[in-house]
């Protein structure tokens, strides 16, 4: 299990379309936080404050983790590698899980840059280190559950088909879906105990929470659970080619 986590990290990284992928991540965020004039602006904003880094990074990763994340089943299933993969002393879920952690480390590494801009934002605040840092590394902590919550989407979308372009579209629907899809169906639903239960339902009210440097353990649970679901989902599109 180990070694096939490593393989997929291995084969991303040493891929073009993995360096492409992590390039143009962090150039849009770089450019949005301290480039193009507007409301996301660093210099702009007059604070010593990286909240444009947490509002951004969830819409980059809907396109990010999608083609982090499409080639993990559908390349198999295209070159014909999937049964065999799947003949090796591995279960089923052995395989799910370290394709799936490798999607998550992938995503993480692509996240650890963003610490330069929470050190020149140290720098830049007065007197220096006058940062929220426990609002920081929560929302750091949102980003990384975010990011898994998108991988597992993503590994379940890559299971359903041998087509990488029809896998990241329809882990993209998804993902969109989740965050605010959910939250903007809740809004017909007006303000009430309907609407409020529809919101909750949703990626973004979690992750908002956790954003705001208290961890409740709902969230936590609830982004555990999200996970699990769509673990368990793909384990079964796996196992569905016996029947």
């Amino acid at each position: 299990m180990i070694s096939l986590l490593f393989k997929e990290i291995n084969s991303f990284l040493n891929s073009l379309i993995g360096y492409i992928v992590l390039i143009v991540f962090l150039s849009v965020i770089s450019l949005f936080l301290w480039v193009f004039p507007g409301a996301f602006n660093v210099f702009e904003s007059g604070f010593a404050s990286i909240d444009s880094l947490f509002i951004i990074t969830p819409w980059v990763y809907m396109f990010l983790i999608p083609a982090i994340t499409m080639r993990l089943f559908a390349e198999e299933r295209k070159a014909g590698t999937l049964e065999l993969l799947l003949t090796k002393p591995l279960t089923e879920m052995q395989v799910v899980l370290a394709k799936y952690f490798a999607g998550v480390l992938l995503v993480i590494i692509s996240l650890l840059p963003t610490l330069l801009y929470y050190l020149c934002i140290r720098e830049l605040s007065f007197p220096v280190g006058n940062v929220d840092s426990g609002a920081v590394w929560g929302s750091y902590l949102g980003l990384i559950l975010l990011g898994a919550a998108f991988t597992s989407i993503g590994l379940f979308a890559s299971s359903l088909t041998d087509n990488q372009v029809v896998a990241f579209v329809i882990a993209l629907f998804f993902c969109l879906l989740a965050y605010t899809g959910i939250e903007t169906i809740s809004a017909y639903a007006g303000w009430g105990k309907t609407g409020l239960v529809i919101n909750r339902l949703g990626i973004s009210s979690h992750y908002e929470s956790i954003g705001r440097g208290v961890v409740d353990t709902r969230d936590v649970i609830y982004f555990l659970s999200f996970i699990t679901f769509f673990i368990l989902l793909t384990r079964l599109k796996l196992e569905s080619r016996k029947w």
